[in-house]
């Protein structure tokens, strides 16, 4: 259970191996049922998904899958964040063509490099650089020594 932002969350899963050999999925080892629920304010809300895994449950049980499940999706919620917040994804207008792909993949590439240099203000450093595209290549050349 966690507690956060105003809202109590409850997470649960349950994981079976029986499906194995019986569904035609290469890799198939587990086979999961996660369960959020979410109380804010007053109000209960529910949320089922479904995984399948690589994992056996040899490698990892259903507390261990819980755990994977709730990293996973700190790390995603991480990465569209500053995607979304400091890069100003959403409010991008780019629709047509290509182009919408392109600037995603410019975005990745930047994230990319940036933690690669280990950069902890992602933000104050894309304003700088900004303004200081010497500081930025500056940065770029240290990545091929």
């Amino acid at each position: 259970m966690g507690k956060a932002h105003g809202r109590i969350e409850t997470r649960s899963l349950e994981a079976s191996s029986r499906v194995v050999g019986v569904l035609d999925w290469p890799g198939l080892a587990q086979v999961c049922r996660v369960e959020h629920t979410r109380k804010i304010g007053g109000v209960i809300s529910t949320e089922v998904q479904y995984a399948i895994t690589s994992l056996g449950p040899d490698r990892a049980e259903a507390k261990e899958l819980l755990d994977l499940d709730r990293g996973h999706w700190g790390i995603e919620n991480r990465l569209h964040w500053v995607r979304d917040v400091v890069m100003g994804e959403d409010a991008c207008r780019a629709r047509t063509g290509s182009l919408p792909q392109n600037l995603a993949a410019v975005r990745n590439l930047s994230l990319s490099i940036l933690r690669r240099l280990e950069v902890k203000g992602i933000a104050a450093t894309l304003r700088k650089w900004h303004t200081r595209s010497d500081l930025m290549l500056q940065c770029l050349a240290s990545l091929s020594t």
